[in-house]
């Protein structure tokens, strides 16, 4: 009986220590979890950061060649309008003008895609899944 009572009191000593043990073991995971977080968002920004720099630069070649094939296109259209009694330059005009019309509204629909794709945001999947699984873990233990 006496045996009994010195494994309750260990067990009662015990208890505060445990507790204490747990609360730091939380602790240490929650840092972890932020750790975690942080490098997942440094990770996604980054991305997007090598994606717009790549997308810029792609941007200057599209504009240099634009500016060509624009130039061309409008000078092919105004060729469709030779049988039409105007003169050479207002043949041109409405050669640019198409042409330009067309690439608006093409440069037009490209914005509003990648402006969608940029639009979802940086979620961290892996950090919210992983702090759900310690949520259950949690709920489980408690």
């Amino acid at each position: 009986m006496a045996e009994r009572q010195t494994t309750a009191a260990l067990e009662q000593q015990d208890l505060p220590t445990l507790l204490e043990r747990l609360a730091s073991d939380i602790t240490t995971l929650f840092d972890t979890k932020l750790t975690l977080l942080k490098i997942e968002i440094k990770e996604d920004v980054n991305a997007y950061i090598r994606a717009s720099i790549a997308i810029v630069a792609g941007a200057i070649v599209v504009a240099v060649g634009f500016a060509l094939v624009n130039v061309a296109l409008a000078f092919a259209i105004s060729t469709l309008f030779a049988d039409l009694d105007i003169s050479q330059p207002a043949r041109y005009a409405l050669g640019f003008v198409i042409a330009g019309v067309l690439y608006l509204t093409i440069g037009s629909i490209v914005i509003v895609i990648m402006k969608n794709r940029l639009g979802r945001g940086i979620v961290p999947e892996k950090t919210i899944d992983e702090l759900g699984r310690d949520k259950e873990w949690i709920q489980k233990e408690l």
